[in-house]
């Protein structure tokens, strides 16, 4: 599986390296600032790219504009972004592609290497792997005049536990309701979001793509 890197600390690119290498990875560039990445993408036509949010000139959002640009070209490309920060604007934007391939996952909360490797598999085979505390902080972001119209008051609430990576069980301890009551709301949920039954759990991380992008 062919990877390219874009990480501005040579020691974490060089480790990320070695680290997808031993796991048979093929990394075909590990670049260090944002105007190198776009070209990188656009030329290697990865099978998945790692990318930092914040690299040179500007740390800003060079990885993650860079990342949404060749997705235009390259329609699908997958992509995983590692990074310390969750930039809201451009976050959204690379979520609301409904094409799937995407990962956003914060560095200091990646605590096991192949939970990470899982998820880099994940997202090249066209998966959706989300940090609860990514989605949590869009979440916070928006205003309480957007959420989807179609949800009740209660609906919200489970959807937003949903986002923070809570179990049914936890959700409905959070609430003071039952298990039951829970489990009720998401089908309602996933029904009003057009989401037919289904035994694939992606369709909590979907929802809540689905509420951010409304």
């Amino acid at each position: 599986m062919r990877v390219v890197i874009a990480e501005d600390l040579a020691l974490l690119r060089d480790g990320l390296t070695r680290l997808l290498e031993a796991f048979s990875f093929e990394v075909v560039a590990a670049v260090d600032n944002g105007p190198a990445l776009l070209p990188a993408l656009l030329s290697h036509r990865p099978d998945v790219a790692i990318v930092d949010v914040r690299l040179p000139p500007s740390f800003t959002d060079e990885g993650l504009r860079a990342a949404i640009a060749a997705r235009e070209r390259i329609p699908g490309l997958p992509v995983v972004v590692l990074s310390q920060h969750v930039e809201q604007l451009y976050a959204r934007e690379l979520l609301s592609d409904r094409g799937g391939s995407v990962g956003y996952l914060l560095k200091d909360r990646v605590s096991h290497v192949g939970q990470f490797v899982d998820a880099v598999r994940q997202v090249a085979g066209g998966g959706t792997v989300m940090d609860p505390d990514v989605i949590a902080q869009l979440l916070e972001s928006r205003s309480a005049a957007e959420p989807l119209g179609a949800l009740t008051a209660r609906e919200r609430e489970v959807l937003a536990q949903i986002a923070e990576g809570r179990s049914n069980a936890a959700i409905a301890a959070k609430l003071f309701i039952t298990e039951k009551a829970v489990s009720k709301h998401i089908n309602n949920i996933f029904a009003k979001l057009g989401m037919p039954p289904s035994n694939d759990d992606n369709r909590r991380v979907l929802a809540v793509l689905t509420y951010l992008r409304a």
